[in-house]
């Protein structure tokens, strides 16, 4: 359960005290935001998994310079974007992905020289799989700053004030960007996405080439693994405070996902480090 702003605040206080327990609870408490945000803002499992780890422990090390001037949520949400704007290590960092570019890869991919791969019931898995890669991976095609309000704005719904306070912009600036930037990815999907029933794609028919593509490995399934949050909890979590348009319900529909990255397990790694004291000093 989602707990309030005081009690929050409590487990802070004994955390920079030194109590481990209140620091898991801490931890806890934002997993989940943390990874989501990583995967949505990185495009594959494995480099969001990095990225919250290395998170969670900043937030554990810069815990005591954290002002109280505004949400602890809010803090955690700004400190994960400086750091997820500015990640190297993912699959995309190198290789940046533009819309025209993943137009054109669906459509004159030749997928109908590839033999069949798979037999009808794993297609339907396959391709659920695929529709949780593409989407995300489809969010790479916009900048840093263009994703980050994109995700907020129709995946988290945060209001414009509080996304706005996070990315440094006032909240009549946030709307307006999110406003362009809506329109820019609705225009992608309303060509290329068979998910808004307009759209030429379909995940179904594109399963093989994915395979062949490496763009899903039918006996390594990043997403149809992870542990999705209960509908109740889903919602607490994304609170929803804006109307979306049509299109952006393609990203709406995707789950929001347990962290595979445990507070407890980040906490016991650190606090058993012999590098741990140096770590504090970053």
């Amino acid at each position: 359960m989602r707990r309030d702003e005081n009690e929050i605040r409590v487990l802070i206080d004994e955390a920079i005290a030194g109590n481990n327990r209140s620091l898991e609870e801490l931890l806890d408490s934002v997993q989940d935001i943390v990874f989501n945000l990583s995967l949505r803002m990185l495009g594959t499992v494995q480099d969001a998994e990095d990225a919250a780890q290395e998170i969670l422990i900043r937030i554990m090390t810069h815990l005591s310079s954290f002002r109280r001037e505004s949400s602890f949520r809010t803090w955690v949400y700004r400190l994960a974007v400086n750091y997820l704007k500015n990640y190297k290590r993912s699959m995309f960092a190198g290789q940046p992905l533009d819309f025209e570019y993943y137009g054109n890869d669906i459509r004159y991919a030749d997928m109908g020289s590839i033999d069949d791969l798979v037999d009808d019931i794993s297609r339907e898995t396959l391709a659920e799989e695929l529709k949780m890669c593409c989407t995300n991976v489809m969010l790479q095609c916009l900048d840093p700053e263009s994703r980050c309000i994109f995700i907020f704005g129709t995946m988290f719904k945060l209001d414009s004030h509080t996304a706005g306070e996070i990315l440094d912009l006032t909240p009549e600036n946030y709307r307006k960007k999110l406003s362009r930037i809506r329109k820019k990815v609705a225009a992608f999907l309303d060509v290329h996405c068979g998910l808004t029933e307009k759209g030429i794609c379909s995940c179904s028919r594109r399963v093989n080439y994915a395979i062949t593509q490496r763009r899903i490995n039918p006996e390594k399934l990043d997403y149809l693994k992870l542990q999705t949050m209960d509908q109740e909890v889903s919602k607490e979590f994304m609170d929803e405070m804006e109307k979306l348009d049509a299109l952006a319900l393609t990203f709406e529909m995707l789950p929001s996902y347990q962290s595979p990255v445990r507070a407890q397990d980040v906490v016991c790694k650190i606090l058993q480090s012999a590098s741990f004291k140096k770590i504090q000093e970053l």
